[in-house]
This record gives C-alpha cells, sequence and structure tokens, in this order.
C-alpha cells in the first residue's frame, strides 16, 4: 500500500449521510444510534436452494450463516428497529423454503422490535406472514431507505452489491463496501452467497458524479475508508 493510501485508512466507523450519522459495521450493517435502527440490504435467503432448482449445487447453509451473522449484530446494537433493504429473499417463493427452524430464528430476531420488509427487485411481493410490515420505501427524518439507489440526497440504498479492490502492501484485496459522498449511501450486500458489483462500473458513476465518493471497505478488523478513484 503506498503512504498515501495508507493514510486513508481509518478506525472510526462512522458515515455522514445528509444530516444524519451512522455506524457503519464491519458486518455490512448501518447502525442509526438517535433511532436506534439497525439496516441491512440484499440477504438473499435461500439463494443455495434457489441455485439448486436450477441443477447448481451449492452448500445449503447460506440462510443460517446469513441469520447467524444478522443476529450477531443485532446483539451488538439492540436495535428498536430493522429495515431489510430489499432482496431479503432470493427469488419470490424463497420464503416458502425456509426450514421451521429458521423462520424461528427470524421470529426471534423481530421479537420486541418494530421489523419492516423493503420489497426488492428478487421479492417484490412480500407475503405478509413473515413478522413484521412490508413498505415499498420508508422515510425517518432526512433519510429515505429503499432498495434501488435513486441518487436523491439522504437516501441509503442497496441492490448494486458494491464491492471494491485495492492494492496493499504489493497484494490485491477485493471486499464487500459501503459506497457513500456524504449525501448518500449505497449499501454492501449482508448475505453469505451474494455476490459484488465492482464500484468502478457504470452504474456507480450515475449515483455518484465525477467518482466523487469514498468505498468503506469491510477489513477484518475495521473499516477502510478509501477514495473511489484510488480503487480499481
Amino acid at each position: 500500500m503506498t503512504e498515501h493510501l495508507a493514510l486513508s485508512l481509518t478506525s472510526t466507523r462512522t458515515l455522514d449521510v445528509s444530516t444524519a450519522t451512522f455506524a457503519a459495521d464491519l458486518s455490512g450493517a448501518l447502525f442509526w444510534e438517535e433511532q436506534r435502527l439497525l439496516v441491512v440490504s440484499d440477504l438473499h435467503l435461500e439463494k443455495g436452494s434457489s441455485f439448486a432448482t436450477r441443477g447448481v449445487l451449492l452448500p445449503p447453509y447460506d440462510t443460517i450463516a446469513t441469520l447467524g451473522r444478522l443476529a450477531a449484530v443485532i446483539s451488538r446494537h439492540s436495535p428498536r428497529i430493522v429495515i431489510a433493504l430489499g432482496d431479503s429473499f432470493h427469488d419470490r417463493t424463497a420464503h416458502e423454503r425456509l426450514l421451521p427452524d429458521d423462520r424461528n430464528a427470524v421470529a426471534a430476531l423481530q421479537s420486541g422490535r418494530d421489523w419492516i420488509w423493503v420489497s426488492g427487485n428478487h421479492d417484490p411481493m412480500l407475503p405478509r406472514d413473515l413478522g413484521g410490515t412490508v413498505a415499498d420505501e420508508v422515510t425517518i427524518g432526512p433519510i429515505t431507505f429503499r432498495h434501488e439507489p435513486t441518487g436523491a440526497s439522504g437516501e441509503i440504498a442497496g441492490h448494486l452489491h458494491p464491492k471494491a479492490r485495492v492494492s496493499a502492501r504489493g497484494r490485491s484485496m477485493e471486499r464487500r463496501c459501503f459506497a457513500s459522498d456524504g449525501m448518500r449511501v449505497v449499501m454492501p450486500a449482508f448475505g453469505a452467497y451474494a455476490g459484488g458489483l465492482s464500484i468502478r462500473d457504470a452504474a456507480f458513476a450515475r449515483i455518484f458524479p465525477k467518482n466523487g465518493f469514498v468505498a468503506h471497505l469491510l477489513g477484518d478488523r475495521r473499516v477502510h475508508a478509501i477514495a473511489a478513484s484510488r480503487c480499481y
């Protein structure tokens, strides 16, 4: 890693979005302490079983792994509101393939708090028997939570699964990341089997003009803030 790149690393985990401040969790979640609100995006539950129906066999443990990580981050922050920011399920019938233990795990995570499922392009018609409430988008104070980013100010969105590649000590490292310019954020995918889209893709240029944003990479022990222009 070059000297200038090393200086861009930060041990802080805060992200400003409009006038609100969020804590960026290493899991890929955001926590808004003022509202005691936790937001995650793109869980893609039952992606493994979805692939299996097409003859692509993957270890069928993605749902239990994703819910376990979600339970850990909820335990850390103890939110009163959780927003799952779309594509919580990998396809329209994925919720029907949840095992009873996984349904019980979801119910336990919802217990004692408000839970909002935002619909996504993979799960546009979420059922009403999963607990919580279903919404197309949610606005709280200056922040709007939606699945697909529009580039609007005060927006927190998912959908694109941002990832970034950097050079560190002569080696290349690729990680999921938050993409943010201080006015809007695109969140990383939280799901165990969810892939990623490079922040150098043209889709991000439409959201962040002139490449003026930062990739907050999910490292092993901290979040690394690196200018998007230094990623590749």
